[in-house]
């Protein structure tokens, strides 16, 4: 796979970026989209003309997005984990009685 440049704007800047190939093209054109769209919408908020100032303030939107769902991984992790547990006791609980259920089927016989 051979590197390729490609052009990228992002708030009325054009930038070059290096990519190794289509899915990171695509990738970056994602990435390129969300960073501009941001940008876009902290400079509405803040009325703000000052290009410096307005990608500032949207790495720290980004970031807080980027917190926030790390938070909700971890919830979702620790709940995951529990379920994980419930799982594995409920099959030793089925494990046991399906034990004492051959244990009384072949005393039975």
């Amino acid at each position: 796979m051979t590197d390729k440049i490609i052009e990228i704007e992002i708030y009325g800047q054009k930038y070059k970026i290096r990519v190794k190939g289509e899915e990171d093209e695509k990738y970056i054109n994602r990435l390129t989209s969300f960073v501009d769209q941001k940008m876009h919408e902290v400079a509405l908020k803040s009325k703000s003309v000052d290009a410096l100032k307005v990608a500032v303030l949207a790495a720290l939107n980004i970031a807080d997005e980027c917190f926030l769902c790390q938070k909700k991984m971890d919830q979702l992790k620790e709940v995951i984990g529990h379920m994980e547990k419930k799982i594995e006791s409920l099959e030793d609980y089925l494990l046991k009685d399906e034990n004492t259920y051959k244990n009384i089927e072949e005393a039975t016989k």
